[in-house]
């Protein structure tokens, strides 16, 4: 097979470009010596080497020195005194090989990353940054890396994290008693303890106010207190009337835990419902109201649920777009027509699990399920069916049957306690699975004495390949000699 004026080969583990025609015959890749013209083998670059062969793969020295630029640029970019050279480059080769061999067990797996899911993670890196795209760009630049390069690598690690998730998360258990073991700790206390979005409202008044500006004072205290418990917005309030340096940001304080709340209500804040106003406080700088406007954490939280059914029709190989959508207008028209919600949910929704028990899919809280079905179901009184709303998932119709206040804080406590236990259980199970492919993989690095004879054997073959042709051009030379004295 003829190949093109440049041709690259690995040879003995080098690569070269080959200028000139050739005849490749080796069916592994490596270049047969003997089938160049003389005068090519005369013109070889050497252009790359393989550092490291690892299962089906290999590691180029090119993917080694790009890498360690990257690295060497990020690292100086943070101020981080760069280790000898000798231990980066190993670092970063064995980081190489861990990457290949995920990448190796990725394919086996099919696992993919689509050209949209990765321009969607990159504008959402962009954005998290504070940067628009070409600002991105030009930020990827100072670390050593194109656009295309930086995309490349992304993908690679979210194709790598997608092992990583399917392949350790199914090593980690937490137990119901580790959970309770944490949330006894001292750590466990502090990291579930309630935090506090507080408000704040002053009127101001001096120490020395006189009895008139005291009264008055108190007049606009107990019209501000009318006012937020006659349902009134706490921010809008604040902006209005508060004398606080706060006022213009609505008074909002930001969120405080227990050991951090303001000593002036400290004892109030723990037992006031969401947005219920405090007493005001008198201090040497007047009088303060406090509000809780949020709370997350802490062994009591109230949340609002719904008790909802639903009917879902889904598209599918053999369901278009347009035919799930008048599938689900004929259903609400059914409905509408009296046809029992139960009966039609049994029998036409999509939902295996819901649709046994006529849709009801139990009591359902806030990030629950997608936000656009939970906006259509919060907007939704008890006892009214819902027009058809399309979600990622399909069609639905739903009906909100009752709404409860329900405290789901030690719920909550035991949710985040087994975040943390899972996220370092994780960790810990992440290294010894590396640790275990690595051992399990064949690896086999080029050493400085494999690359230096193979530097010598380059060399010895680009010598011979030299001495050759020019012994061919001087035979060439002699025989055009003799040809032009026999035709004088």
């Amino acid at each position: 097979m003829m190949l093109g004026k440049y041709i690259k080969q690995v040879f003995t583990g080098l690569t070269f470009i080959v200028s000139g025609p050739a005849m490749v015959t080796s069916l592994t890749g490596v270049a047969l010596w003997s089938a160049l013209p003389l005068t090519a083998q005369a013109r070889v670059e050497y252009l790359d080497r393989v550092i490291a062969l690892v299962d089906d793969d290999i590691v180029m020295e090119s993917e080694l020195k790009s890498r360690i630029l990257t690295v060497t640029a990020r690292l100086s970019a943070q101020g981080t005194p760069l280790p000898p050279q000798e231990v980066l480059e190993k670092r970063v080769l064995d980081q190489l090989i861990l990457e290949n061999i995920q990448m190796q067990m990725a394919e086996q797996a099919g696992l993919r990353v689509s050209d949209n899911q990765l321009n969607e993670t990159m504008a959402n890196i962009a954005k998290r940054n504070g940067l628009t795209l070409a600002q991105f760009q030009e930020a990827l630049k100072s670390e050593g890396l194109t656009y295309r390069e930086a995309r490349e690598q992304i993908r690679r690690e979210m194709i790598i994290s997608r092992l990583q998730q399917r392949k350790v998360d199914r090593r980690v258990r937490v137990t119901d008693q580790e959970i309770q073991v944490f949330l006894a700790s001292e750590e466990g206390r502090k990291r579930t303890a309630a935090e506090y979005y507080l408000g704040h409202i002053l009127v101001a008044l001096s120490e020395n106010a006189t009895p008139k500006e005291e009264a008055a004072a108190q007049q606009k205290v107990d019209e501000i207190l009318a006012r937020l418990k006659g349902g009134a917005d706490f921010k809008q309030v604040a902006v209005e009337l508060s004398d606080g340096r706060n006022a213009l940001q609505g008074g909002v304080l930001g969120w405080r835990k227990e050991t951090e709340l303001p000593s002036i209500a400290a004892d109030v804040i723990p037992s006031l419902a969401l947005n219920q106003p405090s007493p005001a406080v008198r201090t040497s700088s007047g009088f303060h109201i406090v509000a809780v406007l949020d709370k997350k954490g802490g062994a009591s939280y109230f949340v609002e649920q719904s008790h909802v059914r639903h009917i879902l029709i889904k598209p599918s190989e053999i369901r278009t777009e347009d035919e799930a959508r008048d599938i689900i207008f004929k259903l609400h028209d059914r409905i509408d027509q009296g046809e029992d919600f139960a009966n039609l949910a049994k029998s036409n929704s999509d939902d295996p699990v819901s649709a046994i028990n006529g849709g009801d899919m139990g009591w359902i809280g806030p990030g629950d399920t997608v936000p656009s079905f939970e906006d259509v179901m919060n907007h939704l009184d008890p006892g009214k069916v819902s027009e058809p709303v399309q979600t990622e998932y399909g069609w639905h119709i739903m009906e909100v049957l009752e709404r409860r206040k329900e405290d789901v804080g030690v719920q909550l406590q035991e949710n985040q306690a087994r975040q943390v236990i899972h996220r370092r259980k994780y960790e810990e199970e992440l290294v010894s699975w590396l640790r275990e492919i690595r051992g399990e993989s064949f690896v086999e690095i080029k050493d400085e004495a494999a690359a230096k004879a193979e530097e010598e054997a380059r060399a010895k073959v680009e010598a011979e390949a030299a001495k050759k042709a020019a012994e061919t051009d001087k035979a060439t030379e002699t025989e055009s000699s003799g040809t032009q004295n026999s035709d004088d």
